[in-house]
């Protein structure tokens, strides 16, 4: 995968498609998903064109870096998601079935969210 300057979040970070913003600034865009998996389902998103977490984790500076692990866990408290707990995930790649072409990560909350994965039968 290849990142597309016209993927669905670059044209979100330019303007051209609205979204539900929960929290911005310098380096991080936060957003209400349009097609919610749980009752709270937020995306956040680095304002670098990154394509991967893999991407993201290798050529943005330390800046980008830290000031999105921490706006990840600011936007969970402002949000009140701390005390009941949340997950966080980032697909990458084609067998994680990561869709946009743009680092993502998703925040899910508001109910008992189960397992994540199955336990592999041995």
């Amino acid at each position: 995968m290849t990142y597309d300057p016209n993927n669905v979040f670059a044209k979100i970070l330019r303007g051209e498609i609205p979204c539900n913003k929960v929290y911005e600034d310098e380096h991080v865009l936060a957003f209400h998903d349009i097609n919610p998996q749980t009752p709270v389902h937020i995306l956040v998103i680095p304002k670098g064109a990154y394509e991967s977490f893999d991407d993201f984790s290798a050529k943005a500076s330390d800046a980008e870096i830290a000031g999105f692990v921490r706006a990840v866990g600011k936007i969970t408290r402002d949000q009140g998601l701390v005390a009941d707990g949340y997950r966080i995930l980032a697909n990458t790649g084609r067998n994680a079935h990561q869709e946009v072409p743009h680092f993502h990560m998703h925040i899910f909350a508001g109910k008992d969210l189960g397992r994540m994965i199955k336990p592999a039968n041995k």
